[in-house]
């Protein structure tokens, strides 16, 4: 049985959905500190949510998309269909990296700073660059 001093990790949906908010949050160029005005919270609050940390219940996360002007299924766009069905696992697996991507804030700065770069050969460099440095093996985490 659990007590109340034992602590609760995260579920994959509380960081999906977390890391969904803190996405739109700066898709959109707002603080923490906006967003939680808008909701009546404090910033450490939304840090909470979108860490994961702390759940966010059903009617807040309607407010949220309300205040960050997107669908309720925004923030499970991503996940795993709960029935097991799926369409398309390569489609989904796609999903999973680009939202892991985002979730960063290196990736999410990459993703609005290419768009800023003209189509064309410049374009194409950088894209070159970077897969020039994906494939190199020195480059890698560890």
């Amino acid at each position: 049985m659990k007590t109340g001093t034992e602590t609760r990790e995260p579920t994959v949906v509380d960081l999906h959905v977390g890391g969904r908010v803190r996405v739109r949050r700066k898709m959109l160029s707002l603080s923490q500190g906006d967003l939680a005005a808008a909701l009546g919270l404090t910033f450490q609050q939304v840090q909470k949510y979108e860490r994961g940390a702390n759940r966010i219940s059903a009617s807040k996360l309607y407010r949220i998309a309300q205040t960050l002007q997107v669908p309720m299924a925004f923030f499970f766009e991503g996940l795993p269909d709960p029935t097991g069905e799926t369409a398309n696992d390569v489609a989904d697996l796609k999903a999973a990296q680009l939202q892991t991507f985002l979730m960063t804030s290196d990736g999410l700065a990459l993703a609005e700073a290419f768009p800023r770069i003209a189509p064309g050969h410049v374009r194409r460099q950088v894209l070159d660059l970077v897969r020039t440095i994906a494939e190199d093996p020195s480059s890698r985490a560890v």
